[in-house]
Protein backbone atom coordinates (compact mmCIF):
# COMPACT_ATOMS: atom_id res chain seq x y z
CA UNK A 1 0.00 0.00 0.00
CA UNK A 2 1.43 3.38 -0.62
CA UNK A 3 0.32 6.51 0.84
CA UNK A 4 -0.42 9.47 -1.24
CA UNK A 5 -0.65 12.99 0.79
CA UNK A 6 -3.07 15.80 -0.05
CA UNK A 7 -2.41 19.84 -0.30
CA UNK A 8 0.77 20.52 1.95
CA UNK A 9 0.58 17.50 3.87
CA UNK A 10 4.27 15.19 4.60
CA UNK A 11 4.39 11.27 5.41
CA UNK A 12 7.27 10.94 7.39
CA UNK A 13 8.64 7.59 9.22
CA UNK A 14 11.11 8.39 12.38
CA UNK A 15 14.63 7.57 12.61
CA UNK A 16 15.49 4.65 15.03
CA UNK A 17 16.03 6.14 18.63
CA UNK A 18 19.69 5.49 20.40
CA UNK A 19 19.86 2.21 21.78
CA UNK A 20 22.93 3.27 23.90
CA UNK A 21 23.97 6.74 25.92
CA UNK A 22 27.33 8.45 24.63
CA UNK A 23 28.84 6.97 27.80
CA UNK A 24 27.81 3.57 26.67
CA UNK A 25 24.48 2.73 28.91
CA UNK A 26 22.34 0.97 27.28
CA UNK A 27 18.66 2.06 27.00
CA UNK A 28 15.42 -0.08 28.06
CA UNK A 29 12.59 1.42 25.78
CA UNK A 30 10.80 3.24 28.44
CA UNK A 31 14.10 4.98 28.93
CA UNK A 32 14.48 5.73 25.42
CA UNK A 33 13.61 9.71 24.18
CA UNK A 34 11.39 9.64 20.54
CA UNK A 35 13.72 11.65 18.09
CA UNK A 36 12.36 14.41 16.56
CA UNK A 37 14.01 13.83 12.69
CA UNK A 38 12.52 11.20 10.56
CA UNK A 39 12.91 10.43 6.53
CA UNK A 40 10.04 12.20 4.19
CA UNK A 41 8.17 8.73 2.62
CA UNK A 42 5.79 11.03 0.27
CA UNK A 43 4.96 14.34 -0.35
CA UNK A 44 1.85 15.94 -0.90
CA UNK A 45 1.50 18.69 -4.43
CA UNK A 46 1.08 21.95 -2.70
CA UNK A 47 -1.54 24.25 -4.13
CA UNK A 48 -3.54 26.85 -2.29
CA UNK A 49 -3.97 26.24 1.45
CA UNK A 50 -6.30 28.32 3.28
CA UNK A 51 -6.39 31.37 0.30
CA UNK A 52 -1.95 31.26 0.14
CA UNK A 53 0.00 29.23 -2.45
CA UNK A 54 2.11 26.54 -0.54
CA UNK A 55 5.33 25.76 -2.73
CA UNK A 56 6.55 22.10 -1.34
CA UNK A 57 10.37 22.70 -0.13
CA UNK A 58 10.74 18.76 0.72
CA UNK A 59 11.30 15.92 -1.06
CA UNK A 60 11.38 12.41 -0.73
CA UNK A 61 14.17 10.38 0.84
CA UNK A 62 15.55 13.68 2.82
CA UNK A 63 16.13 13.28 6.88
CA UNK A 64 14.06 16.47 8.80
CA UNK A 65 13.63 17.86 11.97
CA UNK A 66 9.81 18.17 12.97
CA UNK A 67 8.02 19.75 15.71
CA UNK A 68 7.86 17.53 18.66
CA UNK A 69 4.31 17.19 18.94
CA UNK A 70 2.97 17.52 15.37
CA UNK A 71 0.91 15.36 13.27
CA UNK A 72 -1.15 12.28 13.35
CA UNK A 73 0.10 8.99 13.36
CA UNK A 74 -0.31 5.86 11.66
CA UNK A 75 0.06 1.83 10.86
CA UNK A 76 0.14 0.66 7.37
CA UNK A 77 1.57 -2.64 6.88
CA UNK A 78 3.66 -2.86 10.65
CA UNK A 79 4.99 0.18 9.76
CA UNK A 80 4.39 3.32 11.60
CA UNK A 81 4.39 6.84 9.65
CA UNK A 82 3.32 10.19 10.84
CA UNK A 83 1.60 12.32 8.38
CA UNK A 84 2.21 16.15 9.15
CA UNK A 85 1.77 19.38 7.66
CA UNK A 86 4.76 21.00 5.81
CA UNK A 87 5.08 23.97 8.09
CA UNK A 88 5.72 21.66 10.99
CA UNK A 89 9.10 20.31 9.45
CA UNK A 90 11.67 22.87 10.64
CA UNK A 91 14.55 22.14 9.00
CA UNK A 92 16.38 19.80 6.43
CA UNK A 93 18.78 17.58 7.77
CA UNK A 94 21.91 17.72 4.89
Amino acid sequence: MSLKPLFDRVVIRDAESEETTKSGIILTSSAKEKPQYAYVVAVGPGGVVDGKEVTMQVQEGQKVVYSKYAGTEIKIDGEEYKIVRQSDILAIVE
